[in-house]
């Protein structure tokens, strides 16, 4: 048999998940040292030399480069490597139970496409695999029935994913078979409960196949060809009659198989994981990519998104319609699980259930709920309410307003007869969103006070709590409760819908190009202090975040401290402040001193106490990251020293601070382009070019740089020197409004030598902004004004939220 040289992994499309049958090949025999090795590092370039260590437990490997000196090289400094030298395929390199023809291995030839953590793909096919702790083994094949070895370490992938595939020399594949004594366990394919066992299920587990539920119960011998084809010509009759049944239910209509069979088929044969919704806590992102409409009309719960993935959960997750259409329809590659009928409905009748709670079914509601706030707590408690129309009420105007993409919900009550009034606020606008009876007004803030374990019997001073959403539904919601009293012995309760879930990247938080360099400079400091600043509701905990994600790598070690934790990041160690006992910001802060912190994330910095110890913590080595609620960057310098801030001490720790506003986004959907007139031009960029300019300049002066501003604006934003600038329109999608979503807007002021210099010597906010303005920083309106020639925004929404 003649030689051939080893094929290389090459890049590919992202296939399917589907682990195979594992080739028990041993690594110890394969791998020897004084073998030939070719590492492929992070960075492209391939490292040529002899292998004299595999160091699997200590995830590092030895290896004499061509010309150089031995090295050892660690598992994270590569992307994998290969031994070139091509293997036969032969019997002794196989357990005894795997010996056997080549002819005959059909069965274990898979494709396999890895995902980088680089974002990069490798693909080919193997003559089976192994994992372990270290990484993957592959065994990629040649077109003469030979192989060679390849190795890619966990630290360097993503994800990894197998299919069955067909040797280079077109032997038939064979079926999959069954499992084997001493193959990776399936236990973890049930009782799943939590999205962070779901996604290391979803790594390596197999996807749903090609192939048709029929097609797969009679290949698992689970039902006879002649079952199916009694069960399809049932399906084609009840078709007929206008009804379209699955074939599952067609099955167990007639009695060939039951539901925990075609279950243990999908899910323990295939691989596809089953989940138990009763217990499962839905992730409350996933839902807003598919509408309800479409939910009801596949019977299809989305339960999870991650690495642009959209986990569902279908009774048959073979139903390809449904799959293809939640695809169409969230733009996202879809992965299905298992889950019952009936806990699928259950769920569906839990998240969309306000159109069976309208207005006139609660007028007629009559269990007399107006002095309920005078009853007993355990009289309302939550057993006693558990199934009525107050608790599925509450529960579902707090789902409802979160599918919406509402960041508050305001319940206020009006005295006398008058109904409460459930306003929520959606990209920064309040709007009506429903109307409750008078007589139950009582009921729903006690309700709410309940889920939030504040004193439903206090009702003259203000209280705060907060709701773990998760005790009362499948959806991992968390909302801060605020109630304050108002007139006539009223209370109205605001529930602030907190940004649970994974931060935003750093590049996609919506900064210019200007301001993501200068801020990524800013942050890669070892020691110095940071902030971000806006007023509530601007999204300084989302820009922190997407910072901390930027820099949270595993030799950092950074705590934060927060009031609440919004959201969570794997590798922080997470604070939430008690001001009840004593545990503000400033401790906190101490004792984050005394844990070997390199970077600290503050929530706010609120009083002198806390702004000093960050200072102090920035001059000793560490990062400090916080908020502020000020206007503008020049403004927080000036706060900060009216509170007292020694100047030499803030200049030298200050690294920059970055203002930021949310500024409601054009609707992609229905937004109206229009070419603007030269002189609509000219007054946005006078605008624009308002403080670039001294008031007292000459008019030669002015319009040289209104002219500079022109051209400059002509060549990033126009095409062929015409403008297109868009208006809201309004559609379904947006509600009629012309908006959907929110973008930042951001003025980024980085502390030069010449800004510390005037922090020293006291300078007024004007002399800092003219400063700022000279060494290329942009304020909140400019930035705001790029973005609307790049067609986010409009004009008149960047006026509403810049003050100038």
């Amino acid at each position: 048999m003649s030689s051939a040289p080893a094929q290389r992994l090459k890049p590919s499309h992202i296939l399917p998940i589907l682990p195979p049958p594992l080739a028990e090949i041993d690594i110890k025999n394969a791998l020897k040292a004084g073998e030939r090795i070719e590492l492929v590092l992070h960075d492209g370039a391939t490292l040529s030399g002899t292998l004299q260590k595999f160091l699997r437990d200590e995830k590092s490997i030895t290896v004499t480069v061509d010309g150089g000196a031995t090295q050892d090289i660690p598992f994270a400094k590569f992307r994998y490597f290969q031994l070139p030298q091509p293997r036969a395929w032969t019997a002794e390199r196989l357990t005894a139970e795997q010996a056997a023809p080549p002819a005959n291995q059909g069965s274990r030839i898979l494709q396999y496409l890895i995902e980088l953590k680089d974002g990069s793909t490798l693909s080919d096919v193997t003559l089976g695999y192994r994992s372990d702790a270290g990484g993957l083994y592959l065994y990629p094949l040649l077109q003469n029935q030979r192989y060679f070895h390849a190795f890619v370490p966990h630290a360097s992938m993503e994800q990894y994913r197998l299919t069955p595939g067909e040797a280079p020399a077109a032997a038939p594949a064979q079926e999959p078979v069954a499992e084997r004594p001493g193959e990776e366990p399936r236990a973890e394919l049930n009782n799943i409960e939590s999205t962070e066992a779901l996604e290391e299920v979803l790594r390596h587990h197999k996807a749903a196949p090609t192939l048709r539920l029929g097609e797969i119960l009679v290949k698992e011998k689970l039902i006879t060809q002649n079952n199916l084809d009694d069960a399809l010509a049932a399906q084609k009759h009840h078709r007929a009659q206008g009804k379209n049944m699955q074939l599952g239910q067609v099955l167990m209509d007639l009695g060939i198989i039951n539901m925990g069979e075609i279950m243990q088929a999908l899910s323990e044969k295939l691989g596809i994981p089953f989940i138990d919704l009763a217990k499962f806590k839905i992730n409350p992102e996933a839902i807003k990519y598919i509408p309800e409409e479409m939910v009801r009309q596949y019977g299809m719960v989305p339960i999870h998104s991650f690495n642009n993935k959209l986990v569902v959960a279908l009774e048959n997750p073979m139903d390809r319609e449904a799959l293809d259409a939640a695809r169409f329809h969230s733009n996202l590659f879809v992965e299905p699980v298992i889950a019952s009928k009936t806990a699928i409905e259950n769920t569906i009748t839990t998240l969309y259930t306000m159109s069976n709670i309208d207005s006139e079914s609660l007028d007629d509601y009559t269990l007399g709920y107006e002095d309920v706030d005078k009853e007993s707590e355990e009289e309302y408690g939550e057993t006693s309410v558990q199934d009525n129309v107050i608790v599925k009420l509450v529960n579902k105007i707090i789902i409802d307003a979160y599918q919406q993409g509402a960041s508050d919900i305001h319940i206020e009550p009006y005295p006398g007869k008058k109904k409460t009034i459930v306003r929520i606020r959606k990209d920064g606008d309040l709007k009506n969103y429903y109307e409750i009876p008078a007589k139950m007004r009582s009921a729903v803030v006690a309700r709410i006070k309940i889920m939030a374990d504040l004193d439903i019997s206090e009702k003259r001073k203000p209280q705060d709590g907060k709701i773990d959403f998760k005790r009362f539904s499948s959806l991992k919601i968390e909302l801060r409760v605020a109630t304050i009293p108002t007139a006539a012995d009223m209370e109205d309760v605001v529930m602030r819908i907190l940004a649970s879930g994974e931060p935003v990247p750093l590049d996609k938080i919506g900064l210019s190009t200007r301001n993501e360099t200068t801020l990524k400079r800013m942050i890669s400091k070892p020691y110095g202090l940071i902030f971000v600043c806006g007023p509530t509701g601007s999204g300084k905990t989302t820009t922190l975040h997407s910072v901390l994600g930027y820099l949270n790598t595993p030799d950092v070690k950074i705590w934060t401290a927060e009031d609440p934790v919004e959201i969570t990041q794997r590798g922080l160690r997470q604070v939430e402040v008690k001001s009840k006992i004593g545990f503000n910001f400033a401790a906190a802060m101490r004792s984050f001193l005394r844990a070997d912190p390199d970077i600290i994330m503050v929530g706010e910095m609120r009083d002198k106490e806390t702004t000093s110890i960050g200072i102090e913590a920035s001059l000793t080595g560490h990062l400090v990251l916080s908020t502020l609620h000020t206007n503008t960057a020049p403004e927080t310098v000036t706060r900060l020293l009216d509170m007292g801030m020694d100047p030499f001490n803030f200049a030298d720790a200050l690294i920059g601070i970055l203002a930021q506003r949310l500024a409601k986004r054009l609707c992609v959907h229905c937004k109206e382009p229009y070419e603007p007139t030269e002189e609509e031009i000219r007054e946005i960029a006078a605008e624009y070019c308002y403080e670039l300019i001294a008031p007292t300049a000459p008019e030669h002066e002015r319009q040289a740089v209104h002219d500079e501003v022109v051209k400059e604006w002509r060549e990033k934003f126009a095409t062929d020197g015409r403008f297109t600038l868009y208006r809201p329109k309004g559609c379904k999608t947006c509600d009629d409004t012309g908006y959907k979503g929110r973008l930042g807007i951001h003025e980024l002021l980085y502390a030069s030598n010449a800004i510390k210099k005037q922090i020293l010597e006291h300078a007024q906010v004007s002399e800092l902004l003219s400063t700022a303005l000279r060494e290329g920083m942009r304020t909140l309106k400019q930035d705001g004004i790029e973005k609307v020639l790049q067609g986010l925004t409009d004009l008149h929404t960047v006026r509403t939220v810049c003050i100038k």
